[in-house]
């Protein structure tokens, strides 16, 4: 059958062309398409160019037609064909749908789903007919989205002893390092213990690694951490509980076992009940309470406010770069905590804190009492 669309190329095209398919810097399609157009004006058969560079009969077709119609840009570029769409959803329509969204869902339903919005907006006569995926991408394009919420840590506003507690942790930062006079930061995190109830299959050519998503609860034990930024320093203790006893421990081994040398040990912790230096004198004598309280300066972080304590971006470092995972036992627990503080301060890794009571003072400004003259 005769070729309906015959090309005929240009010197000007030849050229443009080969500087195409010499250059190399182009889309694979764009390149193969330049070079169907030089066999074809090479005089070469559909069928040859087919068996030369692998491609189909129907696409050099295409190409051919394209070059006839629309032109050399147009055969080396393919193009999606422009559609005309008609926009279902007006200003009063979208706002239908943002308020069925912020209401409560029907019952036996904990949230919306797509599917529900779109049968409730038909249901309601606000539209003919819409579907899930039209609903969709009308909330994804809505830059008002109410509907959102997150879990976040609200502080109170205008709060006198909020502010003090920051400006108080902010300022223990700004001190340089002595080595005498340290700081310390003081955290702690329960971990689940967890093992496998069947054996992973290994990776394989192609395959990942499969475990089974079930699994065995093996208790909760308790992970103190401590962290001094300034000596590049933190430490992992795994304990069966978090009581006051415990933290009385933490501290004694603070002041006696990790920086014996240290006249003073200033610990920045969160309020926690537990974390109370009266509980000293419940755990040991008087005279051995009041000596280890003599060397230890207590401050807190306010309420609300326990991301100001360093020791928190340590404990998200571990639960990613250890924790994330099944550990079974206590003793492999403490045994991989230990590996991987050993690591990390071989490593000299510490926190870099930038916030400072003058960025308090601008950025928390509503958390501040208002003080009329």
């Amino acid at each position: 059958m005769a070729k309906r669309y015959i090309v005929t190329l240009s010197a000007e095209e030849q050229q443009t062309l080969h500087n195409l398919t010499n250059s190399g810097t182009h889309r694979a399609r764009k390149i193969t398409h330049a070079r169907i157009l030089l066999k074809v004006g090479e005089g070469w058969s559909d069928q040859q160019i087919s068996d030369a560079l692998d491609v189909s009969v129907s696409t050099i077709e295409r190409v051919r037609q394209h070059f006839v119609l629309d032109g050399l840009e147009a055969a080396l570029n393919r193009r999606s064909p422009v559609r005309e769409y008609s926009r279902k959803f007006d200003g009063e329509r979208e706002a239908h749908l943002i308020a069925l969204v912020c209401g409560k869902p029907p019952d036996g339903h904990a949230r919306w789903s797509l599917r529900l919005l779109a049968d409730q907006l038909v249901e309601l006569e606000y539209i003919d007919s819409v579907s899930h995926e039209t609903v969709r991408q009308v909330l994804n394009d809505n830059e008002l989205k109410p509907w959102l919420k997150k879990e976040w840590c609200i502080p109170p506003q205008a709060n006198a002893e909020f502010v003090y507690h920051i400006e108080g942790v902010l300022d223990v930062y700004k001190r340089a390092a002595e080595p005498t006079h340290l700081i310390v930061c003081f955290d702690e995190i329960p971990e689940q213990l967890v093992s496998e109830t069947r054996l992973p299959l290994p990776a394989e050519p192609g395959q990942p690694k499969r475990y089974d998503y079930e699994y065995r609860r093996e208790g909760v034990v308790n992970l103190f951490m401590f962290f001094a930024p300034l000596q590049n320093w933190r430490h992992v203790k795994v304990t069966d509980w978090r009581t006051k006893a415990d933290w009385a421990e933490c501290m004694r081994d603070l002041v006696d076992v990790h920086f014996p040398d240290a006249e003073k040990v200033t610990v920045v912790q969160d309020q926690l009940n537990t974390h109370d230096p009266a509980a000293l004198y419940e755990v040991f004598p008087p005279a051995e309470a009041k000596r280890i309280l003599d060397r230890l300066e207590f401050h807190f972080t306010p309420k609300h406010g326990s991301w100001l304590n360093m020791a928190e971006i340590e404990l998200s470092v571990l639960n990613q770069q250890c924790l994330d995972r099944y550990i079974s036992d206590k003793l492999t627990l403490a045994e991989e905590t230990l590996a991987w503080e050993t690591r990390r301060n071989g490593n000299g890794a510490t926190v870099n804190w930038r916030f400072t009571t003058e960025d308090a003072r601008i950025k928390l400004k509503r958390l501040y009492p208002s003080i009329q003259p």
